[in-house]
């Protein structure tokens, strides 16, 4: 079908140039939709929206430099109308929570199917929020219960930053591959697990690995229960 100039104008930023083409022959197929920009830099994007803003954005969440979670707060203070929609292999029950509150509209995984994903643009672009169906019954149990809908307990005390780097010391990544995935140097790195420590609390003996590992494996007995249920 031909596009109109009526197309819902898409700004698209993830730090893999194949995951990004894709992306664009994807909207770009959807009916009502075009692409307006591709981006592999966070920071560089900034300056796209700016310069020819979309209609809507949608982000990976873990690229190096910026994160997505700081990008969707820079895309609020500059555009504070624009839907933000993050499409992530990040778990969902771990970062949906800090996503939504940041300012986005939904939450993607990026196994989700081509259907999955544009009827979330849809959702978004409408001004609703996008979240998987497990996902939004947490958020409607909480808000009738009035009790908090993370199950992160105290990691609430860990900046999102502080969160990335747990959650890859409990994947038992090095420093240094740390300070690569997050594109900041180990030094940085250090940092922020000193910074971790002193939040969660543990004893100068106690191993920030070890438990960082520990939650992450609990964290994935937890999912694997769940998908039996």
């Amino acid at each position: 079908m031909a596009k109109t100039t009526n197309n819902v104008r898409v700004g698209l930023v993830d730090d893999h140039s194949l995951m990004l083409s894709a992306l664009a022959l994807l909207v770009d197929s959807m009916d009502g939709f075009v692409t307006a920009w591709t981006c592999d830099d966070p920071r560089k994007a900034v300056s796209k929206i700016e310069e020819d803003a979309p209609d809507v954005l949608v982000v990976d969440l873990s690229m190096p430099e910026r994160s997505g979670l700081e990008l969707i707060k820079d895309v609020g203070a500059l555009r504070k109308d624009m839907p933000v929609l993050v499409l992530s292999m990040m778990d969902e029950t771990l970062y949906a929570q800090r996503v939504l509150k940041a300012g986005a509209r939904g939450y993607v995984m990026k196994e989700a199917s081509n259907e999955q994903l544009e009827a979330a643009l849809r959702r978004v672009v409408s001004g609703g929020i996008a979240v998987s169906p497990s996902m939004a019954e947490r958020m409607i149990e909480a808000y009738s219960t009035g009790v908090e809908m993370s199950d992160q307990g105290f990691l609430d005390r860990l900046t999102d930053r502080e969160f990335e780097v747990f959650q890859l010391v409990g994947e038992c990544n090095t420093g240094n591959q740390i300070a690569e995935a997050l594109g900041i140097s180990p030094k940085t790195v250090d940092v922020h697990k000193s910074k971790i420590r002193s939040k969660l609390e543990l004893n100068q003996g106690d191993s920030l690995s070890a438990f960082a590992i520990r939650w992450v494996e609990t964290q994935r007995l937890t999912r694997s229960g769940d998908s039996r249920q």
